[in-house]
């Protein structure tokens, strides 16, 4: 079982930052982007959500915020999947971060994600829906609308 805190950057006018997932494992050579994912990664030991999904944003996308920005969390996500020659199982945790105005920076990664070279990009609501790409979660289009343009203040949401 995996911890792992992802974080829904939006910016100022609600396209979510996502991330597009090319590797099926540590060993793997890049394919084509398998699905598009927000920003995020597993908990280290001696981390809290909040401070392994800042940590994250620094590596993944040289963004620096600080934990107090992130609002949530908002969504809870279990996801099962092979890595590999492994089974992960992920309790993923999720929060939102608003008026984002950014250019990735990807100097900060990891050796594996420097490796995987993700393609990033902004997309809308509507775009994600009218897509034909997998995106995680599955039923993204249609959760981003909930998050609106005012604080969360409700329990996560269980999302597949």
């Amino acid at each position: 079982m995996r911890s792992a805190a992802r974080v829904v950057v939006l910016d100022p006018v609600g396209r979510v930052l996502l991330l597009g997932a090319r590797l099926t494992g540590p060993t793997a050579i890049p394919r084509q982007v398998l699905f598009w994912y927000t920003p995020g990664g597993g908990v280290e030991d001696g981390e809290s959500l909040r401070e392994a999904a800042v940590r994250e944003l620094i590596e993944e996308i040289g963004l620096v915020v600080p934990a107090g920005r992130l609002e949530g969390p908002v969504w809870l996500r279990r996801y099962v999947s092979a890595w590999g020659h492994e089974t992960i199982d992920s309790r993923e945790t999720y929060f939102v971060l608003r008026d984002v105005v950014h250019e990735v920076d990807t100097s900060g990664q990891t050796e594996l994600e420097a490796y995987e070279d993700q393609p990033h990009r902004w997309w809308t609501a509507a775009e994600i829906a009218a897509s034909s790409e997998t995106f995680a979660p599955r039923e993204l289009a249609a959760l981003l609308p909930e998050l609106g343009a005012h604080p969360w203040s409700g329990p996560p949401h269980v999302v597949s």
